[in-house]
């Protein structure tokens, strides 16, 4: 996988955690720096973990569906990118959506895992590619983390609908991620 598809899969994956964090940073009005970290860690060290763990699944089924990896691989990543679209444009009620102002750790946790199931579907399909996982996972940790901690900031500027907006847009380049590996694979056969 190219150094941009690393960076387009990396910004893709996070931006349903940063609509997220846009509409929290606007719901807290005038989130403190302390709290728009404490978002992004939380949020980066969950969104790091779960391609990990779609990947090791992934591999453990690799050697059955060889003949059918790069479907795979488009089924996923299209899933993921519609799912994203329907989400930002249609309004659609995630669990991320309930997080209140001063909400606890818990509930922070539960919303960075609801937010990177979309990573671990990821994984599944990057585990029939040949690609450097943990160099995959810290770059969508580490561009969540920054996007997280980011939009709590802005959030009371730009409001959620921009948010739904960015999430739009991601869900564009992950369905053109997987049309571009479906296509690669198919021109190399």
């Amino acid at each position: 996988m190219s150094f941009m598809a690393i960076i387009v899969l990396a910004i893709s994956m996070s931006m349903d955690a940063f609509a997220v964090s846009v509409g929290r940073g606007a719901a807290l009005g005038r989130p403190s720096v302390r709290e728009a970290l404490r978002t992004g860690i939380i949020f980066g060290v969950v969104e790091a973990i779960t391609p990990l763990i779609g990947w090791a699944a992934g591999m453990a089924a690799a050697s059955s569906i060889s003949a059918v990896d790069h479907w795979v691989a488009f089924g996923l990543l299209g899933a993921v990118g519609l799912n994203m679209l329907y989400s930002a444009f249609m309004g659609g009620d995630n669990a991320e959506d309930g997080a209140k102002p001063g909400s606890s750790f818990l509930v922070l946790v539960a919303t960075a895992v609801g937010t990177s199931l979309d990573a671990m579907a990821v994984g599944v399909s990057l585990a029939f590619l040949e690609v450097n996982i943990i160099v995959i996972a810290a770059a969508i940790g580490f561009a969540t983390f920054l996007l997280s901690s980011g939009g709590m900031l802005v959030g009371r500027l730009i409001g959620e609908r921009f948010g739904r907006f960015a999430e739009g847009v991601a869900g564009i380049a992950l369905f053109g991620l997987g049309a571009s590996i479906l296509y690669e694979h198919i021109m190399v056969a």
